[in-house]
C-alpha cells in the first residue's frame, strides 16, 4: 500500500496533537506535514514539530487562493483542527483543496453529535464548511468524537483531581444527570482518526468515535466508587440550562465581540444538546446517518473511561488546555 501524505492544520493544538501522534504512530502509512500560519512559524511549538521529523509548510490560509493552493500540491489527506473561532477559514481552504487535487478533505467537527440548525453555534459554523464542501463535490471525511474523558469528570472533596480539572470545584448534574453522552479520550481521537482516512469506507462520510456511553450520575457514581469520596452534587435544570442560554445569546448579539461570552455560550449549547436534548448517543448518531467506528474497527481497544479515572487518581493525567491560561 502507497504512503498517504497527510497535512494537518493545527497540529499543535489539543485536538490536532492527538491526531499528528496518531499519524506519527503509524509511519508505514503516513508522511505527515503540518500547515502553519507565517505568524506561527517561528515559534517554539512549531520548531518542536519540525525536531519530531514533521515537514512544515508555511502559508496564510486567508491570503490569496492561488498561493494557497500551491501549498496544498501534493497532499492526499488534508486534516483541519483549526480553532473554534476561525471555522469559517475552512471555507477559503475547501477552495483551494478542490484546485490543488486533495483526495480527502477531514475539516474541522471533533465535536459531540448534534443537528444543525439552532441546537449549537459552533456545530452550525461547521455545517457553514461542509455545505461548502458539498458545493465543490470534494471528497470529504467528517468525524465527530463525543466528549472528551478529560473534560467529563467531576471533583472530589479533597482536591485529589483538581490539579487536571479546568473548572473547580466541578459536580454540577445537568437536567437530572440521566441522559447518556458518548465520551472519548483524548488521546484516542488521533488513533481513530489514522484508522478512518485508510480506510475507503469512510469516504464521503460522517463517523463517530467512543469509548463509552455514561450518564453524568453514572460518571460520579463511578468517581465516589473509584475514589472512595462522596460528591456533593449540584443541580442543575433544564430550565435553568435554557435561560442560561438566553441570557448568554443576548450578552452576545450585544457584542458579538466578546470572546468570552462566545466561549460561554458555547459551553450552554453543549450542555443543551447533551444533557436536554440527549443528541450525544449512538442511537441519535446512527438516525443522523454517521458510521460507527467502533463497529469499524473492532480490534482497536480505546481508553475506556474507567481506565481514564485510574489514571486520573494515580496523578497521571493532564489538564487540557494547560497553555491557554487555565489554571
Amino acid at each position: 500500500m502507497n504512503k498517504q501524505r497527510v497535512l494537518l492544520l493545527g497540529a499543535t493544538g489539543q485536538t490536532g496533537g492527538s491526531i499528528l501522534a496518531g499519524l506519527l504512530d503509524q509511519p508505514q502509512y503516513f508522511d505527515v506535514e503540518a500547515l502553519v500560519r507565517p505568524s506561527s512559524a517561528q515559534k517554539d511549538n512549531v520548531k518542536k514539530l519540525a525536531e519530531r521529523g514533521v515537514k512544515i509548510r508555511v502559508t496564510d490560509i486567508e491570503g490569496p487562493t492561488e498561493e494557497l493552493v500551491k501549498s496544498l500540491v501534493g497532499v492526499d489527506v488534508l486534516i483541519s483542527a483549526i480553532d473554534a473561532l476561525s471555522q469559517l477559514a475552512q471555507i477559503r481552504l475547501a477552495t483551494a483543496a478542490k484546485e490543488a487535487g486533495i483526495k480527502r478533505f477531514v475539516p474541522c467537527a471533533f465535536i459531540t453529535v448534534a443537528p444543525p440548525g439552532g441546537v449549537m453555534a459552533l456545530r452550525d459554523s461547521k455545517e457553514e464548511v461542509y455545505q461548502h464542501i458539498w458545493k465543490l463535490f470534494l471528497p470529504y471525511t467528517i468525524i465527530d468524537v463525543g466528549f472528551w474523558h478529560q473534560l467529563s469528570f467531576p471533583t472530589l472533596p479533597s482536591g485529589r483531581v483538581d490539579y487536571a480539572a479546568i473548572t473547580r470545584p466541578k459536580v454540577d448534574i445537568h437536567a437530572g444527570g440521566s441522559a447518556p453522552t458518548m465520551l472519548t479520550d483524548l488521546r484516542d481521537i488521533g488513533p481513530f482518526v489514522a484508522h478512518i482516512i485508510r480506510d475507503a469506507r469512510t469516504l464521503n462520510k460522517f463517523v463517530v468515535t467512543y469509548s463509552d456511553v455514561l450518564s453524568e450520575n453514572e460518571i460520579f457514581s463511578l468517581m465516589e466508587e473509584m475514589s472512595g469520596e462522596k460528591i456533593e452534587r449540584k443541580y442543575v435544570s433544564a430550565e435553568d440550562i435554557t435561560a442560561s442560554r438566553a441570557r448568554d445569546a443576548a450578552t452576545l448579539k450585544a457584542d458579538p465581540t466578546n470572546v468570552m461570552a462566545r466561549f460561554m455560550s458555547f459551553s450552554g449549547d453543549y450542555n443543551y444538546s447533551k444533557y436536554v436534548r440527549g443528541d450525544n448517543t449512538p442511537a441519535y448518531a446512527t438516525y443522523l446517518g454517521y458510521l460507527d467506528a467502533r463497529e469499524l474497527y473492532p480490534d482497536f481497544q480505546p481508553r475506556r473511561f474507567r481506565e481514564f479515572i485510574v489514571e486520573l487518581l494515580d496523578g497521571k493525567g493532564e489538564k487540557p488546555y494547560k497553555n491557554k491560561g487555565f489554571d
